[in-house]
Parts: structure tokens; sequence; C-alpha cells
């Protein structure tokens, strides 16, 4: 059964040629998110690990695809010029699947988020997406309903994000019983237990798990020939040489809280708020280790993506 999704010509989508010629042809193209070069980390740090990123997708054999909304249209894939534009221009807000609408209405920038880069790349016809950690249920979720639209994307678009787990400053507990209760597939490669973003220890058991990315593209290309729609999240554990253990790093998290409790923050400002002080209360390491487990996703997500391409 051939279950190669359709790519569309939207009139508002411009794809990259070299993602546009990957896509005809039925090769393995990564899509990458864009919020984590606007907002997630420090100039000119960003665009290295955005370009270091890219050109790891293509040694593992497949077409890198930054997904980002530029003067209103859906760019799929970015020129040298609109990565610098991404990575240093202020006026660039961080934009979820409900600020689309918007964004292109009006004709501005936008940085995308998991769930706004899993919608365009699914619009492109990308299966496959990499990324840092995902979205989930905000601690105090119970109280605020404060639940990422990561999660409600992963239930109903048909793309495998690939990423370290869930952030660790969410509640990863309440994360997994909602991606659950919404049918989402939360697969660990490589380990019994859920990884948490800095650490490759989350307390939580894991609740599928595969052994390597074949087995991985197996299951994608199992669940959409059998008509059941909806993401995937495949958690891939950090690097050990490269995590934070939980240990350390719990302290780290409880302290960028509360300094973020005392401003009032909330909403979408809260994630970039506690990645950047967590930066500073670590002297850089967490940093460090972002950037290792992204690139450490991106390869991943191109060995699925290879994998999955191979099945038709």
């Amino acid at each position: 059964m051939n279950i190669a999704p359709t790519r569309t010509t939207h009139p508002l989508l411009d794809l990259l040629p070299e993602v546009a010629e990957a896509l005809a042809a039925g090769k393995a193209v990564v899509a990458l998110e864009s919020t984590i070069i606007s907002h997630g980390m420090p100039y000119p740090r960003n665009v290295e690990m955005a370009r270091g990123v890219e050109d790891l997708i293509r040694a593992e054999g497949a077409v890198p695809a930054t997904i980002a909304v530029l003067g209103g249209r859906l760019k799929v894939g970015l020129t040298p010029d609109e990565l610098e534009l991404l990575a240093t221009d202020k006026n660039v807000q961080k934009i979820s699947t409900r600020d689309l609408p918007v964004t292109v209405a009006l004709g501005g920038h936008g940085a995308t988020t998991v769930a706004s880069t899993m919608r365009i790349a699914a619009l492109a016809g990308i299966r496959v997406f990499a990324t840092g950690g995902t979205g989930g249920v905000h601690r105090g979720g119970t109280q605020t309903l404060d639940v990422s639209a990561d999660l409600m994307e992963l239930a109903r678009t048909d793309v495998c994000v690939v990423s370290a787990g869930v952030k660790s400053i969410l509640d990863i507990g309440l994360t997994l019983e909602y991606l659950e209760t919404q049918g989402v597939p939360a697969i660990t490669l490589g380990s019994e237990e859920f990884p948490a973003f800095y650490s490759r220890s989350s307390g939580f058991r894991s609740p599928l798990s595969v052994k390597t990315e074949e087995e991985a593209a197996r299951v994608l290309h199992a669940k959409w020939s059998l008509g059941i729609g909806g993401g995937v999240l495949l958690a891939n554990p950090v690097p050990a040489d490269a995590e934070i253990p939980a240990a350390d790093i719990t302290p780290h998290i409880e302290q960028a809280l509360a300094d973020m409790d005392a401003l009032g923050l909330t909403g979408k400002d809260t994630t970039p708020y506690l990645l950047g002080r967590i930066v500073e209360i670590t002297g850089g390491r967490s940093l460090d280790t972002n950037i290792a487990l992204v690139r450490h996703n991106a390869a991943v997500a191109a060995r699925v993506a290879r994998a999955y391409a191979a099945l038709g």
C-alpha cells in the first residue's frame, strides 16, 4: 500500500528547490523548527547550530527543511539570508498554530514552534520532523489548564516528531497521560525509560519503545497505512556524554520557575524565559546540552526519514 503523503502546491507555500526536488523524487526530508533559532539560543550560536544541523542531516542522506513564516509566506527550507534574518531580527514573533492565520494575513515574520512546524510540514508532504524538546502540560496544569499546542497538533497531524522527550520544565507524567488520552504513540528509542530533555532519565517508564530507527520507520508506516491519523512522538535520549543528570538540573529548574513566577510571566513567554534563565544559572552548560541533543535528534530523524522513504 502506498501511503506517501500528498504534497500540496498551496499558493502560500514556498519550497526551497532542494526540498521540492527531494519531495518530488520521494527522497527523505526532515523538517526543522525555527523558534529554537529566534528565541531558543543567543546569536551567533543559533546560526551556527542551525547550519550545522542542516549539514548533519545532509550527511545522513536526507534533505533538511527549516520552516518559518516570512513576509506572510510559508517557507519550507531557508536561504542563508533568511536564516540570518530569523536569528537577528527582533521583530520575528514566536508563532504556534493559532497564530498562523494572523501572521500570514498581515504579512508578518514568524518563527515556528513544534505545533506550527508540524502543520506546515504536513502541508508540504513531510513526515519526519526533528526538534529539541517537545512541549507538554505545564506544572500546575490541573489548575491552570496550561497545555502546549504541541500536544493537540500531535493528536491530529500525521508527522513524526523526534525530540529529546518532553522539556524538563514541564509536568512529564501529566504530559504522557495526555498523549495516551489523545491516542498519540509516545515511543522511546533504545530505552525503556522516557527521557527528560537535559537528562536521559525522567523517572517515568516509556509507554512504548523501539530499538532502531528502522523499527521506528516501520511503526510510522504501519500506523498511517492502517488509517490511524495523527502524529508520533519519538523520544530520543540525549547522548550520555552531554546529559545533565536529573539530580543536577532539577534545582536549577526550580530556581528558574521561582524567578519566572516572581516576574509574573505567563503564556508563550514562559518557555523561552525558562530555557534562557537555566542557561544563565548553569553558566552555559545547559546550552551545550541543548545543542548536543538537537544535533543528535537531527541525525536520528534523518535515519528514520530515510528508512521510511525506503518503505515506499
